[in-house]
């Protein structure tokens, strides 16, 4: 990547900023890193999807009850 800055962060630096996240903040980066490292998670979202709009997926409480 042309002027791209490499600098090497600890895991530690790493956790400590996400614990300072606000809940929604965090679920939606930690759900990015999960993505953008894990072909089948977005294999997985994208079958979920196709499921939903093809009305072969039940709700909570048609699987549950109430």
């Amino acid at each position: 990547m042309i002027g791209a800055v490499k600098i090497q962060v600890r895991p530690e630096e790493i956790i400590e900023a996400v614990k300072g996240m606000e809940r929604r903040e965090r679920e939606a980066f930690l759900e990015n890193l999960i993505a953008a490292t894990s072909p089948e998670y977005l294999s997985s979202i994208r079958e979920a999807r196709a499921d939903y709009k093809a009305k072969r997926a039940k709700t909570h409480e048609e699987v549950f009850g109430k």
